[in-house]
């Protein structure tokens, strides 16, 4: 059996290569790297912005190119989203949910709300914005035939299930009063109802005799989106860039920006591309922080957000036609050996190496951001020791019986994992060869599926079609302003990529948002117990929360980073030159 020394070794070669591709950085950036408050150059305080210009938001992960937020996963169409669609609520700093393009009333039962939809909104073709546009993106998302991911924004809608089921064709629980006013009725009274509820409109004109089930691959949702946000599309170049202009008219205001250039860049040319003022503004990697943080005209933002690092472990696959996950793998049953690939693992080394310490470790994926997070204290800790990884693989039947110095699983037969990672910059292939290696130190074979880290559309593409070369799969995850965990956790949802059904989890994840719930105090409670029981259980592997970082360019003015993003309140952004 290999060593755990090997880590070691392994660790710093890995790091040396990363190293000297991003042209000699030290092991971990320090906590002040970048421009300090009080550091600001006094230039910046007397510059003045200018009229117009256009700024150019840099990613590193091309877009899926699916351009409507209720068929597309990706973040990175996400954050072209936040410049070209509007939603009926907006969530603030503090993370309540506030009127946005509508204002609402609630029923004294809480069953129903009533809303009023600002009147003289206009779409990119020049559209008049109703509530028809509204309800027909609920209807939308409860027919069978659609294609996306956010069902469960509607599914508690009074009648959304008989429209997905077929037996009916508009939503009982949606009244339209008039053209701006309308009534939804929920089939059960839950305390998040509305965090629930689908907020975008769809353009219902320049959908027009598209199918459903064509709408996702149509071209008013690939090609040449109509949203309601401060910028319109322009031009896009799959892969490379998408430019976005002003939209005059705008409800809030005419964008002061002439547009934002949305550019795909090589995440080892990022502090090059800041440098000599390519790019203003970039949500960076923590190993870019050294070079980044030190250049003169980059200030370096950096909070706690909502999203978290894991490791998903196939349980099953997915019945689409049912919308349901059946558990038809039972490689990760033993609880057992759950615990202890988590106690394999060394969180507190993988967030001092590959984020510069920007990163806590997590027993929990509700992060701390929220109220709702368990306090530590409360969960199992799985600290890392090989030591009592061993002993649980030895209580579970994992053995190594033919001396090989690899486990067999308790029937005696080969036992090895096919672990997925997508591509990305150079700490990702480090990462992924240290998460294998500590699996390895204690006696589980653990080999790269498909033999190298994965394009990362292709990669969510596997996961969507359950591949069973991703046996277990390195995720990421931001909540949202919600840290309900049903979309990801719940046992039949889509985005559940493991596959698994726990119906005791589902029941505890239910209870969080129940009658009683409307309880605060009850509610937190019914959130730990939901949380002891996942950290229980384990039925994926919490890694650790992320610290958001965002480098910005000194001449962009206007940008506000929150714990959700830093793409707020775009129409108000300026430059100075």
């Amino acid at each position: 059996m290999k060593k755990s020394v090997l880590w070691a070794v392994m660790l710093m070669l890995v790091m040396s290569m990363f190293l000297a591709a991003c042209s000699g950085g030290k092991e971990t950036a320090t906590e002040d790297a970048g421009t300090k408050d009080d550091e600001t150059p006094a230039t910046e305080e007397t510059a003045k912005p200018v009229e117009g210009g256009t700024v150019t938001y840099a990613v590193d992960t091309a877009p899926e190119g699916i351009f409507d937020p209720a068929f597309s996963g990706s973040i990175v169409d996400s954050d072209i989203q936040s410049f070209t669609a509007d939603n009926i609520y907006t969530v603030n700093d503090d993370l309540v949910y506030e009127p946005h393009l509508a204002s609402w009333e609630i029923s004294e039962d809480n069953l129903t709300y009533t809303f009023t939809l600002k009147e003289g909104v206009k779409w990119h073709n020049g559209e008049t914005l109703t509530v028809n546009d509204w309800v027909f993106a609920l209807e939308t998302l409860a027919h069978p035939d659609y294609a996306g991911p956010r069902y469960n924004y509607v599914q508690g809608i009074k009648g959304a299930q008989d429209v997905k089921d077929g037996k009916a064709e508009k939503i009982s629980g949606v009244e339209v009063i008039d053209d701006y006013n309308v009534k939804i009725t929920f089939a059960e009274k839950k305390i998040n109802n509305l965090e629930n509820l689908w907020p975008t409109p769809m353009p219902q004109k320049a959908y027009e005799g598209i199918a459903v089930k064509d709408l996702m691959e149509s071209d008013p949702v690939r090609k040449n989106p109509v949203g309601l946000g401060p910028f319109k599309f322009k031009n896009l170049v799959a892969g490379e860039y998408v430019e976005l202009e002003r939209f005059d008219d705008y409800w809030q205001g005419a964008p002061k920006l002439d547009g934002v250039v949305v550019k795909v860049i090589d995440p080892s040319l990022t502090a090059g591309a800041f440098e000599k003022g390519e790019i203003d503004l970039m949500s960076i990697r923590p190993a870019d922080l050294e070079q980044i943080g030190g250049l003169e005209n980059v200030t370096v933002e950096e909070t706690n957000g909502v999203a978290y690092s894991y490791i998903g472990l196939r349980f099953g696959s997915r019945d689409k036609e049912a919308g349901k996950s059946v558990a038809d793998n039972d490689k990760f049953e033993s609880k057992e050996l759950r615990q202890a690939l988590l106690h394999a693992i060394d969180r507190e080394a993988l967030i001092k190496a590959f984020l510069s310490g920007k990163g806590s470790v997590a027993n929990t994926v509700i992060p701390s951001t929220f109220w709702a997070s368990a306090d530590p204290s409360e969960l199992n800790g799985y600290e890392y020791s090989p030591e009592k990884a061993k002993e649980l693989l030895a209580t579970a039947g994992y053995e190594d019986t033919n001396g090989d110095g690899f486990v067999e699983d308790p029937e005696g037969k080969e036992f090895k994992i096919s672990f997925g990672h997508y591509a990305g910059p150079a700490t990702f292939e480090g990462r992924s060869k240290a998460i294998m290696q500590n699996w390895n130190d204690i006696g589980v074979k653990t080999e790269l599926a498909t033999g190298q880290l994965i394009e990362f559309n292709l990669y969510n593409e596997m996961k969507d079609n359950d591949d069973k070369a991703l046996e277990a799969f390195f995720g990421s995850w931001s909540t949202g302003a919600d840290p309900d965990p049903e979309a990801l956790w719940g046992s039949h949802f889509e985005w559940n990529y493991g596959r698994y059904v726990d119906e005791e989890g589902d029941k505890l994840i239910a209870d969080t948002k129940s009658d009683a719930a409307f309880d605060q105090a009850y509610r937190e409670k019914a959130f730990v117990d939901w949380q002891k029981h996942f950290n229980e259980n384990l039925l994926a592997l919490p890694l650790w929360e992320n610290m958001d970082l965002y480098a910005v360019n000194k001449r962009l003015q206007g940008v506000h980073v929150n714990a959700l993003t830093s793409l707020n309140n775009v129409h108000e952004w300026t430059v100075t030159e």
